[in-house]
C-alpha cells in the first residue's frame, strides 16, 4: 500500500497493559503509533494535530466510550478507519458498532495476527477510497475541459458584478473594504463574522434571508434549520446592541417570525417589543 509517510495510528484504551502492548506490537510492524487512555483524551489528541489514518479503541471506558467516540471521530475525520474491541461483545453492540461507522469489531482477547489483519484491511479500504476520489475528480475535470473543447464558440459566463464598497441604508453606513461600520456619525465596532452579516443583509434591504441562507453566505457552510437559527440569533442580538437605539425594538434588523431576518429600508412602525431569541 504506497504511502508517503508510516501510517498514523492511535491506541485509545483504558487499561495500560493493554494500550501499552498492542501500540508496542503496532510500531514494531513500521506504524507511527500514539496512545490514549480515555475517549477525551483522544479528543484532546485529535484536536491538537492532523487526523489518524487508524484507531484501534477499546468500546468499555469510563466516561465517553468507544461507541460515541467513533461518532465524534467520524464527524471531524470521516475517513479515520475504527477498529473496536470489547471484551463483552453482543450482537447488538456490534450492529451498533458498525452503523457509527467502525470498519471492524473485534473480541478480547484477540489474536495478535487477526488485530494486524484487521489493521492492514482497514488501511487499504482508506487508501483504496482516497483513490477513488482522486480519480472521479480527475474524471470530472477532464469531462468538463472535453466539454469546454468541443463548444469553443460558446462565450464565457459574464463576470459577477463588481461589490460597492459602500453601502448606506437607514443612516447605517459600511465600507466594506476597510471593515468599518458607521450609525450616523458613531463608529461601531464589529467582528468580521458581524460586519458579514450586516453587509449582507443591507445589500438585500427589504428581502427576508432565511438563517440557512444567512449561515451560508456568512459562514461559509451548510447547516440544518435549528443549528442555523441557534447561530444566527446569536449574532443578531450582538448587532442589535450594537446598532440598535432600542434593542428591544429594533428597526434595522427585524424578525420576520418563522421566515428570517430583515434590513428595512424604511424603519417599522413602532410595535410590541420584539424578542430576538425566537424566530
Amino acid at each position: 500500500m504506497p504511502n508517503a509517510h508510516p501510517p498514523r495510528i492511535l491506541v485509545v484504551d483504558d487499561e495500560a497493559t493493554t494500550r501499552v502492548s498492542l501500540a508496542e506490537l503496532l510500531r514494531l510492524e513500521g506504524y507511527e503509533v500514539s496512545i490514549a487512555a480515555s475517549g477525551e483524551e483522544a479528543l484532546e489528541i485529535l484536536s491538537s494535530g492532523p487526523a489518524f489514518d487508524l484507531m484501534v479503541v477499546d468500546i468499555k471506558m469510563p466516561g465517553m466510550d468507544g461507541l460515541q467516540l467513533t461518532e465524534a471521530v467520524k464527524r471531524r475525520s470521516s475517513d479515520t478507519v475504527i477498529i473496536l474491541l470489547t471484551a463483552f461483545g453482543t450482537l447488538e453492540t456490534a450492529i451498533q458498532a458498525l452503523r457509527r461507522g467502525a470498519h471492524d469489531y473485534l473480541l478480547k482477547p484477540c489474536p495478535v495476527s487477526q488485530i494486524l489483519e484487521s489493521v492492514r484491511k482497514g488501511l487499504e479500504k482508506r487508501y483504496q477510497a482516497r483513490q477513488r476520489r482522486v480519480l472521479v475528480s480527475r474524471l470530472e475535470r477532464t469531462i468538463s475541459e472535453l466539454r469546454a473543447m468541443e463548444q469553443p464558440d460558446t462565450e464565457p459566463p459574464p463576470s459577477p458584478p463588481p461589490v460597492a464598497r459602500h453601502l448606506e441604508v437607514q443612516g447605517v453606513r459600511l465600507d466594506r473594504e476597510r471593515y468599518q461600520a458607521w450609525v450616523g456619525n458613531r463608529p461601531v465596532d464589529l467582528t468580521p463574522t458581524e460586519f458579514k452579516l450586516l453587509s449582507y443583509l443591507m445589500e438585500h434591504a427589504d428581502q427576508v434571508c432565511s438563517p440557512q441562507q444567512l449561515v451560508r453566505q456568512v459562514q461559509g457552510y451548510e447547516t440544518d434549520p435549528w443549528g442555523a437559527r441557534a447561530i444566527i440569533r446569536v449574532h443578531v442580538r450582538r448587532l442589535r446592541r450594537k446598532l440598535e437605539p432600542d434593542p428591544t425594538h429594533p428597526r434595522y434588523i427585524i424578525n420576520v417570525r418563522g421566515v428570517g431576518y430583515m434590513f428595512p429600508t424604511v424603519p417599522p412602525e413602532p410595535s410590541e417589543p420584539e424578542p430576538d431569541e425566537t424566530l
